[in-house]
């Protein structure tokens, strides 16, 4: 995805599927997503159906919730 900066929630995405040794496909499939979400999700496509992220993050075990902007400098730094 040129042009799209990537964010704290597409890299977790991107290294949980990695860690779990699953491809793009493999992760789409378990979530019940298309594979075109998640090439999305994991590109920083800033807008993005909640519900959906919210399916896939489950699988690894987390849920979107509020961060406050000092936390997120905290975790760039």
């Amino acid at each position: 995805m040129s042009g799209r900066k990537r964010n704290p929630l597409s890299l977790f995405v991107k290294q949980q599927r990695k860690l779990h040794k699953m491809t793009q496909q493999d992760l789409a499939d378990r979530a019940g997503v298309g594979i075109r979400f998640i090439r999305e999700l994991e590109g920083g496509k800033p807008t993005l159906r909640m519900d959906k992220v919210n399916i896939v993050l489950d699988l690894f075990g987390h849920a979107l919730a509020p961060v406050s902007y000092s936390d997120l400098k905290k975790q760039e730094n």
